[in-house]
């Protein structure tokens, strides 16, 4: 490969020739190059991580490591079809309001105590996340949390005053039983009365007040609004790691993966949901109960108690408050069975695909390996712009205008979805940014790149597999909780590929936990974008959410390397470096 002069400068007046000898090929500089900088672009964030990701697009022509036209390939994959077609449905989840019809039923199942409110609240998050973006739920979800918060703080100072009386008449009545004694012992039962009060009256009934200029009448209602705020996010993060389309560092995982190693034919969505549905539910439990041991205290008893007896007036107008949202709702709409019914579709297909322990509804076809995911997807997603959003062979709905006068919906045949309800959700910087990560491979693979990293890795050799992985996940971890989830696990991604294909071991052992861990970004506001909403409602200060989520951070690292040493060894066979691994390390070796 031939450079011109400029190219040549440009190189030796770059800091890559000092990593890089000039013994190396210029190739595998200039793919360094790019790398680096598409990387420093990424981490700082000058400029938008989707006007980053399409550095490789020009700069890769330019430095001929590959052509125009096979860079712009990598931009649009099979993932980004994928992602279309779940768009499509999680539209219609929203627009018809059926998001919200599941959250508040299942808050309202769990009931007003504190603590089951809480784990109400991530019990839904968590579901939803699975399906929507963990931004799309989070912001969601917050608004109504708000509301039952608001609720809790209107209440609590009458709830206080009641409680105050409550105690008052509780000494009146002993006052009365006792006076009725004796005359010889009034005197000096009187003064032990007045001492006895004046003993009681200094600290008030076990409520700690907030300072004056605080919004919340005790501080026991702020740590509430604060275990609450936190849970939704923690939440959210935990469902998007269930499904393959639940995060896009998922998608850019199972995409760069599916291209480096194409013989694989181990992701899809059923093993991945058979390998993270149990670690979702781990952790769930254990950040519900990190959470309230940190805000509640250790009193579950008192916080947790579903009997009736035991609720405060505070508690009932919460419940009452959640009751009347889902009430305005009205009864469930025919959209909102059509989108349930292509949801619950969509992940039998999804499902069925290729289980693995029974062949699946593609065997049905001739051709092997023409239909994936992403074809359900977007058949399904296709689908909710043709049928109609009325019932069929039903009278139109009337609206009442302003003069009372009754007309007729304009539009009778308006579909589930419109274009522009599927743009307001399509994150296009993350499709361009997948693609840029895509990119970024393709270039390292032909230019030799990633097995001159490999080779450079080769002292790690004696170090077990499970310590190589815990080691990737505390790395991964600690950066994202400074940089983007995505940007960071497409720079980590082709490292850790070829660090296992030089030790021999299965690739999957690293790039699993890697890419899980890389959602951990939970300690700061700027560590995900779920973080800085729920820190915009200004519950929660940096510290409660440094504090609270080095220990979610370190139960995520715990329960993932507790996965991947146990229930995932058999089903992704990682106790074997396997053949499709084998053939890419001899084919990029050559």
């Amino acid at each position: 490969m031939r450079f011109g002069p400029w190219q040549t400068a440009l190189l030796h007046k770059s800091p890559i020739p000092c990593l890089f000898p000039m013994s190396h090929p210029l190739c595998l500089s200039c793919c360094a190059y790019v790398l680096i900088v598409t990387a420093v672009y990424w981490v700082s964030e000058a400029v938008p991580l989707g006007a980053a990701a399409l550095v490789p697009a020009f700069l890769y022509p330019l430095f001929g490591v590959l052509k125009s036209s096979e860079v712009a390939a990598e931009y649009c994959k099979d993932t980004t079809l994928l992602l279309m077609g779940v768009i499509c449905l999680a539209a219609s989840i929203e627009k018809w309001n059926l998001h919200k019809r599941i959250a508040l039923r299942m808050v309202m199942i769990a009931g007003a105590k504190p603590g089951m409110l809480v784990l109400g609240f991530m019990c839904c998050t968590v579901f939803l996340s699975m399906w929507l973006s963990n931004t799309s739920t989070t912001a969601m979800v917050m608004p109504i949390a708000e509301a039952v918060l608001q609720q809790l703080i209107s209440t609590g100072v009458a709830d206080t005053q009641e409680d105050s009386e409550t105690v008052e008449a509780t000494e009146d009545d002993y006052k009365e039983e006792n006076l009725d004694k004796n005359q010889l012992e009034l005197d000096s039962l009187y003064l032990f009365l007045s001492l006895f009060q004046t003993a009681i009256s200094i600290p008030e009934p076990k409520k700690e007040k907030e300072s004056k200029d605080s919004r919340y009448p005790t501080k026991r209602d702020h740590m509430i609004c604060k275990c609450l705020s936190l849970s939704i996010t923690y939440a959210a993060t935990i469902g998007g790691l269930i499904t393959i389309t639940g995060t896009s560092t998922n998608l850019i995982f199972a995409e760069q993966f599916n291209n480096r190693y194409p013989d694989a034919k181990v992701i899809n969505f059923g093993t991945w949901f058979i390998f993270s549905f149990p670690i979702a539910i781990i952790m769930l439990l254990l950040t519900w109960v990190w959470l309230h041991f940190l805000f509640l205290g250790c009193n579950f008893r008192e916080t947790c108690s579903l009997s009736k007896k035991r609720k405060t007036r505070r508690e009932m107008l919460s419940e009452r408050k959640i009751h009347d949202e889902y009430i305005k709702l009205g009864p469930i709409s025919y959209p909102e069975v059509v989108t349930g019914v292509f949801f619950i579709l969509m992940t039998l297909l999804w499902f069925t695909r290729e289980p693995g322990f029974v062949p699946g509804w593609t065997s049905l076809f001739e051709k092997k390996g023409y239909r994936t995911d992403a074809t359900v997807s977007v058949l399904l997603g296709f689908l909710l712009f043709l049928i109609p959003a009325r019932r069929p062979f039903s009278r139109a709905p009337r609206t009442t205008a302003g003069d009372g006068s009754a007309e007729r919906d304009p539009d009778p045949l308006a579909p589930m979805i419109t274009w522009k309800d599927f743009q307001n959700l399509m994150p296009w910087e993350i499709v361009i940014l997948v693609g840029g990560g895509y990119a970024l491979a393709a270039g390292c693979k032909v230019s030799g790149l990633s097995v001159w990293i490999g080779r450079q890795l080769e002292p790690m050799s004696g170090l077990p597999p499970w310590m190589v992985t815990l080691l990737a996940c505390l790395l991964v971890s600690a950066v994202t909780e400074f940089a983007s989830n995505p940007a960071t696990l497409t720079v980590f991604l082709p490292i850790l590929s070829a660090l296992s294909e030089t030790l021999q071991i299965n690739p999957l052992h690293t790039l699993i936990p890697a890419t899980m861990c890389v959602s951990f970004g939970v300690m700061l506001p700027v560590g995900n974008p779920p973080n800085a909403i729920v820190f915009s409602y200004g519950h929660v200060q940096i510290s409660d959410m440094v504090k609270a989520g080095f220990g979610v951070n370190l139960i995520g690292v715990l329960v993932v390397m507790l996965a991947i040493m146990t229930w995932g060894v058999p089903l992704f066979n990682l106790t074997e470096f396997p053949e499709w691994a084998i053939d890419r390390n001899v084919t990029g070796s050559l």
